[in-house]
């Protein structure tokens, strides 16, 4: 059986979750690629924020120089966070619709059952058969995208800790 008849016979759940795995994986590749152009001009930020700071600490001490470096870093992350909530969501919602497909199938297969009853095991082995991939289908979207999450959220940081220390070093 293909990947294809695994999706029709999962049902409509089964179609969200493909368009929620093809949303999710195209976030996750554009951030990846964001991310390494960032790690690329990290000088140029650094300096770029550095400037700011120097300009807007003026007479202050090395604390608030500090506070304000971490300030300007923070607001600099922060746009590149946009996307990365869609991909946790994805990771959380994924098990969720699976089980909903379950709960679906479960039904479909106790209708059959309570219409032809149980001379006829194939007939009522449709809704058993969608409960499990559903809940196999939620699983395989949110596995992957959960990882993804967490990776690009250890990326962001390592590149936020490594941008403030280029900023303080510049700075004082």
């Amino acid at each position: 059986m293909s990947v294809i008849d695994y999706i029709r016979q999962g049902g409509p759940i089964m179609y969200i979750l493909l368009i929620l795995n093809i949303i999710g994986f195209a976030i996750m590749i554009s951030k990846l690629l964001v991310f390494n152009q960032e790690k690329k001009k990290i000088e140029q930020t650094a300096e770029r924020l550095g400037a700011r700071v120097k300009d807007e600490s003026k007479n202050q001490d090395a604390g608030s120089v500090i506070e304000l470096a971490k300030q300007e870093v923070s607001f600099e992350v922060s746009s590149l966070e946009k996307g990365l909530n869609t991909v946790k969501i994805i990771a959380t919602v994924s098990p969720l619709l699976g089980l909903l497909g379950t709960v679906i199938g479960v039904l479909v297969a106790f209708r059959v059952m309570s219409q032809t009853g149980l001379n006829n095991p194939a007939s009522f082995a449709q809704g058993i058969s969608m409960a499990l991939i559903t809940t196999v289908g939620g699983m395989i979207v949110a596995i992957p995208h959960y990882i993804g999450h967490s990776y690009l959220l250890g990326v962001i940081d390592h590149l936020e800790v490594n941008l403030e220390k280029k900023i303080i070093h510049k700075v004082l």
